[in-house]
């Protein structure tokens, strides 16, 4: 049984912001720096591998930070520990937008151990809260994840172009400052950790040597992996098939903006059913269809990243959604939530960069994109395991 807190309805509603709030937190401050990669090239002449690794920090970052996250929650509870978190991720903006190497580095870094730590608590407190409402306020606060990245992603180019790429870095500060400025109220709030630590549903179990975890944590990892091979290379796609950058950074926002669109919908649907396997397959087959359709067709780009974003969007959705759905306690889901981002989020570091090789070593973004596609069948099959109706307090495989 989850230990939930009763809340009168103003402080829950409160309590609704702040969270979308902070996830407004968790993907912007990362998916915005592509449409950049550029600028800093040229100012500081980075390689390739040097400009890629700024994409991929805050995937490694999350990686090692994310099987820490619920031991900081049960030392400081969650609602403190996420409070630390939007400081984290504030200092590494800030410091991220300085000027010098070393502080992009070094921000980016910090970036990315926030982010880390929200992404993991996030569902956990959802499943702590609003135990009946899972999959409706994973999709609300996926909304606001995509939102926020998808308007920031398409104002970077243009405010760089105004203030320089350090102004256009900096605006994104206006994100952690609003969330802290709400979620300072949830300091107080009382915490349940020692009454979760004693639910038999978290207890005799480990979360590692259960079969259904690991289809969760590889539906969620591929997944993410090909979504952040899409949100750090597509600039650079549309740009080898002849689009002008400012082109090319409104089809990156405008898929981040599709990856937002089906948490209008899909946490409405999931709630009403108890086996998710059709769409979580859908989405898979969705993301497969539009990357061989990016292979095939560049110049109908837009088309195909719309296509892509719904896909890995509704993925998205349906990972965060398993890891409440599958578990018994808000702190056996902070543990999936752990392992299927630090697994994840390593595959989603590999990605990136391991493409970026394959696309220098043979000329062509072809053969990338083909591996991803493949990639997404293998998503569709997990998605498949994944979704059925089934609980890892009960279940070994």
């Amino acid at each position: 049984m989850t230990t939930s807190i009763h809340r009168p309805m103003a402080s829950k509603a409160i309590l609704l912001v702040g969270i979308l709030l902070i996830a407004a937190n968790l993907r912007a401050p990362f998916t915005g720096l592509p449409p950049l990669l550029g600028f800093l090239a040229s100012d500081f002449n980075l390689s390739t591998t040097a400009a890629s690794a700024l994409t991929t920090l805050p995937l490694l970052a999350f990686a090692i930070v994310s099987p820490l996250s619920a031991r900081v929650a049960r030392a400081l509870g969650i609602e403190r520990a996420l409070f630390v978190a939007l400081v984290v991720i504030a200092a590494g903006i800030g410091l991220r937008s300085t000027g010098p190497l070393w502080g992009l580095y070094v921000g980016t870094g910090l970036i990315g151990m926030g982010i880390a730590v929200g992404n993991v608590l996030l569902p956990s407190l959802i499943k702590r809260d609003f135990p009946y409402h899972i999959a409706a306020l994973t999709g609300a606060y996926a909304l606001s994840m995509g939102v926020a990245a998808a308007l920031l992603s398409g104002l970077a180019v243009p405010m760089a172009e105004q203030w320089g790429w350090s102004g256009s870095l900096g605006a994104f500060i206006v994100l952690p400052l609003a969330a802290l400025a709400v979620w300072v109220t949830q300091l107080k709030a009382p915490a349940p950790q020692a009454a979760e630590q004693q639910a038999p549903s978290s207890r005799g179990i480990s979360i590692w040597r259960v079969g259904l975890a690991w289809q969760v944590t590889l539906f969620f990892g591929l997944n993410s992996t090909i979504y952040y091979v899409g949100i750090g290379w597509l600039p650079a796609i549309l740009a080898d098939a002849g689009m002008s950058p400012e082109r090319a950074g409104s089809v990156h926002g405008v898929l981040q903006f599709a990856t937002a669109v089906p948490g209008l919908v899909l946490g409405l649907i999931l709630r009403h059913i108890h086996d998710q396997r059709l769409p979580a397959a859908g989405s898979a087959l969705m993301s497969a269809v539009a990357l061989l359709g990016l292979m095939a067709a560049p110049q109908q780009a837009l088309w195909w990243s719309v296509l892509f974003g719904l896909g890995t969007g509704s993925g998205i959705i349906m990972g965060l959604t398993f890891i409440g759905l599958r578990t018994g306690s808000a702190q056996q889901a902070a543990s999936l939530s752990g392992m299927a981002q630090c697994i994840g989020y390593l595959l989603a570091a590999a990605g990136p960069p391991i493409m970026g090789v394959l696309h220098d070593s043979l000329g062509s973004w072809t053969v990338p994109l083909g591996i991803c596609a493949m990639l997404a069948l293998v998503i569709a099959v997990m998605g498949l395991l994944a979704g059925r109706d089934r609980h890892i307090a009960c279940s070994g495989s």
